[in-house]
């Protein structure tokens, strides 16, 4: 049995890296300096001797280990959130809409920030209605803009009311010897 004692500083995601593994702590202590006694089995943070959080040591590198008392309230809330409920809500709205959603989720890497994206498009039907998000999707589905920033912006500009493009048409290259198609390849 062993204690080592270091000292380390909160991140803006108000967790601590020790060994390469992140550990989380009320967020009231953001980029505080603090206390860790390390041992074998457990993580344990202090700041002037009072015990903040006890974790279990985890040898897994790069990954977070965090307790939901110490997300602020705003974040506690996301615990509620997953995948399933979004892409529930985003297809009352529609098929577009739900799209977008399914894009986001699947092309952010944190969570957190896909919720908050998510909450963002979604909250455009309450400022813009229903049926004009739904619209503005459709657009940004065709024009490959998949954003919640690009949907806010065809909807400020009344595009979502304008018909959509017509994607350009494919030019067809013309019969030649040299071309050998997709047989030749097979």
């Amino acid at each position: 049995y062993y204690a080592e004692w270091k000292k380390v500083r909160v991140h803006l995601d108000y967790h601590i890296e020790v060994d390469g593994h992140y550990y989380s702590v009320p967020h009231k202590y953001l980029k505080q300096e603090l206390e860790v006694r390390v041992t074998s089995l457990t993580i344990e943070v202090f700041q002037h001797g009072q015990r903040l959080a006890v974790h279990s040591r985890s040898e897994r590198k790069g990954r977070h280990t965090t307790l939901p008392e110490h997300l602020p309230k705003a974040h506690q809330a996301h615990l509620e959130w997953s995948p399933t409920r979004f892409l529930h809500w985003a297809g009352e709205i529609g098929p577009a809409t739900q799209e977008i959603v399914q894009y986001l989720l699947e092309h952010r890497a944190h969570p957190e920030m896909v919720y908050r994206s998510c909450l963002g498009l979604l909250g455009l039907a309450k400022r813009f209605t229903a049926p004009r998000l739904e619209a503005a999707c459709q657009r940004a589905v065709v024009i490959g803009a998949l954003t919640r920033r690009s949907v806010a912006s065809i909807l400020a500009q009344g595009l979502d009311a304008q018909p959509i493009p017509e994607p350009p048409p494919q030019l067809a290259l013309p019969a030649h010897e040299n071309l050998r198609g997709a047989s030749y390849y097979q």
